[in-house]
């Protein structure tokens, strides 16, 4: 079940992010912009929504029963995917595709015909997920450390 996050379920989705993305940060020698989000001010917003599976997670300590999150911005026109996160032990099992079918049917129900996400060049089979899933890249920008790549999904009226 995805819903929309709680401030009790700040320090589960923390230690998710952090498990998460701290493969990535080893890759690319810096933390991924997630690693410091202000969830707090997230879950105020209504912008985080966490994927819970019943009876928690065998094996995941500290992450209690969510599964992965995602993080939905509404911009003018379209609906940024900010972050979307699976714990570790769980990929693979179509979470990530569930969280961005949600994300989907969240710009459809907000009236919106697009979706829009970046993430590292280096995260390369995140970018081949996205694009199986429809997403195409509209642009890379290199800024010190970073390189990113911008992706977009038109949606079918």
């Amino acid at each position: 079940m995805i819903r929309e996050a709680r401030a009790g379920d700040l320090p589960a989705v923390e230690s998710l992010v952090e498990a998460a993305y701290r493969p990535w940060a080893d890759l690319i020698g810096v933390r991924p912009k997630p690693m410091d989000d202000d969830y707090a001010a997230h879950v105020a917003a209504g912008r985080l929504h966490v994927l819970d599976l019943p009876g928690g997670l065998p094996g995941e300590g500290g992450h209690a029963g969510i599964a992965g999150l995602i993080v939905l911005v509404p911009e003018e026109g379209v609906l940024l995917v900010d972050n979307v996160a699976v714990a570790p032990g769980l990929h693979g099992r179509g979470f990530g595709r569930r969280l961005l079918s949600f994300a989907e049917e969240r710009a459809r129900a907000a009236g919106l015909d697009a979706l829009r996400l970046y993430t590292h060049a280096r995260m390369e089979p995140n970018i081949a997920l996205y694009r199986r899933l429809g997403y195409e890249i509209t642009e890379r920008r290199e800024s010190g450390p970073r390189d990113v790549v911008f992706m977009a999904k038109r949606l079918p009226g």
